[in-house]
């Protein structure tokens, strides 16, 4: 039986694209929609982009036929935009609330047995990533669902590292196995090979095997893109940057494998917004990149890293000699797009707040060369429309987990200080 599903707004927004993943089902956009979609077309980021992104679709499907009365879709399905009117006169809920009116718009088309010219008596259900939507319909009789096309759970599938080197896992990306004393790597359905035990990067030794796989992945110029997850304190992105530093020509004294180090995250506050910031872009940064900060000086005051700069005889006592030397660059993610990034080592820390399409639009920066690597909680979402099975890293993971030159390691050990191990366990 065909279904009738209502989208709301964060669906748009979410994934522009996502009226073509509805198979042969009917599609319904509430008027409301387009008008919040209006609104949020005239800002700044992701967001408004997004929003540009879905009115745009729109606007083409209408030289298909009559977005009021239905226009079929390749996938079967039909897509309207529907200006039902609202039940309001069963359900006294307050009317001036978008959200309602968007429940209100599906419970009018749940009477109806026209549906806007659709000629089946179809369920209607309402598709939406807030969950006080989906609390809401379903407590007035609407099924409600989040948007499920590019859930995944993969992650807790994969990224372990394996305890026996005739299990190839299923998959053809870089796995790490421990068999008695020996690590090995294995890449496609059989390949493997040992590596050394000891390595150290920056200065920064691995604490357990967990983190000397992750070194070997970050250092190894064949793996282009890696996602590292895990709790606070395991150490993903302080060995992303150590492995980044490390893999620059200054640092090493080496021929140069990357030119520069780019660091970035979103800018997403825990809690509530400080609001406005003076200053100019460093200034205003500094809050946000606060974490990265901190990992550097970590790196910096490691010993074996306070080496003299030849050329000026000055010792590298703070990551600012980085950043004046190009060695190191710290940005927001709101200015990636357009731009084109050859042998740079890319780092996104926090990735697990941002969207699958936020992914692509990075990952597509890359330019021949360059290395990206991804860092991130899974149970530490800031992101009120995203969840562990429909954030960024998790779509990665599912998109790249049989390509070769993709790594995927989940790290579980703590390794900041036991008070932050018993956080992460007993909190």
């Amino acid at each position: 039986m065909q279904k009738t599903f209502v989208l709301d707004t964060n669906v748009l927004i979410h994934d522009p694209l996502c009226i073509f993943k509805f198979d042969n089902n009917n599609i319904i956009i509430p008027f409301i929609v387009i008008e919040e979609l209006d609104r949020l077309k005239k800002g700044h980021g992701e967001i408004a982009i997004s929003a540009r992104q879905a009115l745009r679709i729109l606007d083409a499907l209408r030289d298909k036929g009559s977005i009021s009365s239905g226009i079929t879709l390749e996938s079967g399905g039909r897509l309207s935009v529907s200006n039902h009117g609202l039940d309001k006169e069963t359900y006294t809920i307050d009317d001036s609330v978008d959200d309602n009116k968007i429940i209100l718009n599906a419970l009018a088309l749940k009477k109806s047995y026209t549906l806007q010219g659709f000629e089946t008596n179809s369920p209607v259900i309402i598709v939406s990533k807030d969950t006080a939507v989906r609390i809401k319909a379903e407590s007035l009789g609407i099924p409600a669902e989040d948007y499920k096309h590019d859930k995944s759970s993969l992650f807790q599938k994969y990224g372990r590292i394996m305890d026996s080197i005739d299990n190839t896992n299923g998959i053809y990306s870089i796995r790490y196995v421990q068999s008695e004393d020996n690590i090995y790597k294995l890449s496609g359905p059989k390949d493997y090979k040992q590596i050394r035990k000891t390595k150290e990067v920056s200065g920064i030794e691995p604490k357990n095997v967990e983190q000397l796989c992750a070194i070997d992945a970050l250092v190894d110029p064949d793996i282009e893109i890696i996602a590292l997850i895990g709790a606070a304190g395991t150490g993903k992105t302080l060995l992303a940057l150590a492995a980044g530093l490390h893999q620059t020509a200054q640092i090493t004294k080496k021929s140069s494998l990357y030119e520069q180090v780019i660091v970035s995250r979103p800018v997403i506050p825990m809690g509530n917004d400080i609001g406005y910031l003076p200053g100019d872009i460093e200034d205003k940064l500094r809050p946000w990149m606060q974490p990265i900060f901190d990992n550097l000086e970590v790196i910096i005051n490691t010993p074996k890293i306070s080496v003299k700069e030849k050329a000026q005889g000055i010792p590298m006592k703070s990551y600012q000699y980085l950043i004046d030397a190009g060695l190191l660059q710290i940005e927001p993610l709101t200015y990636i797009r357009g731009r084109s990034l050859p042998k740079r080592y890319f780092i996104i820390d926090e990735a697990q707040n941002l969207r699958p399409i936020d992914i692509k639009t990075i990952v597509t920066r890359c330019g021949e060369g360059t290395k990206i690597v991804f860092t991130g909680d899974l149970d530490q979402i800031d992101t009120p429309y995203l969840d562990k099975m429909s954030n960024g890293i998790a779509y990665l993971i599912s998109r790249f987990i049989n390509e070769e030159n993709f790594c995927f390691l989940s790290l579980k050990k703590s390794v900041r200080s036991k008070l932050s191990e018993q956080g992460a366990m007993l909190l």
